[in-house]
């Protein structure tokens, strides 16, 4: 039996990975890295198998007790930290002083050859350490739809992005959680490798939001702008420095890159196709909904 030690546990993919786990009656002890163990044990209520411990990539005192114990490690970076040297260089190194040598990170399509996000310096990081892992690499979320982007989707009945006609390659957080908990589950068999995760789809968020059009009562729009009134819009509303860069770059950089590779690795792990944007639409509709 292995114990593994799911960082970002009560995040959209952190759940899904743990939800799965379950799902397939792992025998495996996992453990939930959590800022807030109150809020995390009502969250995963249905799994009383799943045991809990402080976890704070903000608070480094709190890497050594969180790794006790464990043997292998669920990275996953949250979206609003970006710098890698200050949060996940002492990470890495304290899973290495542990002897902890088997890690699944939670990467980015292409972080390969892109050196100016973040992925790829984690990337490098766990390759420098000598670690054993495995390095899955999916698309772009389905569910920016109804998280990042949600709520000028609702209020304003717009998506608003510096994205141009780019097209991104969809994947839904259900397939990447599925892929990602059989992957942890069946280490030996695939470590040392890279997965990169997409859905059937290239697609515009011209399309997307025609497809969206399609279920809803109330139309949306897609309003293109550019990287500085971008920049400009968010700050207005608030939003952290850092996560409007990670922003930038994620719905940026398509414009200046060829479309996405699909691939066939979903499949290929689990024997079923990718959830398509159709299928997707049409089950969260109800979030487009206007307020």
């Amino acid at each position: 039996m292995n114990s593994i030690l799911i960082t970002g546990a009560t995040g959209n993919i952190g759940f899904e990975v743990i939800r799965f786990l379950f799902k397939t009656h792992t025998n495996n002890r996992i453990v939930a890295g959590v800022r807030n163990l109150e809020k995390a044990k009502t969250l995963f209520k249905d799994y009383p198998k799943l045991e809990y411990v402080y976890f704070d990539f903000e608070d480094s005192s709190s890497f050594t007790p969180a790794l006790k114990g464990i043997n292998r490690v669920f990275l996953l970076r949250p979206p609003h930290l970006s710098a890698v040297d200050k949060y996940f260089k002492p990470f890495i190194a304290t899973i290495k002083q542990n002897n902890i040598n088997e890690l699944v990170f939670l990467s980015v399509q292409g972080a390969e050859k892109s050196k100016v996000i973040p992925h790829n310096k984690i990337e490098r990081l766990v390759i420098e350490n000598q670690l054993d892992y495995i390095f899955l690499r999916p698309s772009y979320f389905m569910q920016n739809l109804t998280t990042t982007l949600l709520d000028g989707i609702k209020t304003k009945r717009e998506i608003v992005l510096p994205s141009g006609n780019a097209k991104f390659n969809w994947i839904d957080i259900e397939n990447i959680g599925e892929a990602g908990a059989m992957l942890l589950q069946q280490f030996t068999a695939y470590k040392n490798q890279s997965f990169e995760l997409t859905g059937l789809e290239n697609e515009s968020f011209d399309r997307v939001t025609a497809l969206i059009n399609q279920e809803v009562k109330h139309p949306i729009s897609y309003r293109r702008v550019n990287p500085f009134g971008f920049f400009a819009i968010k700050k207005r509303k608030g939003m952290e420095t850092g996560m409007i860069w990670v922003m930038l770059l994620l719905h940026y950089l398509p414009r200046v890159q060829k479309p996405p590779r699909i691939t066939t690795v979903y499949e290929q792990l689990t024997g079923k196709k990718p959830t398509t944007l159709k299928a997707f639409i049409n089950r969260e509709k109800y979030q487009f909904e206007k307020t």
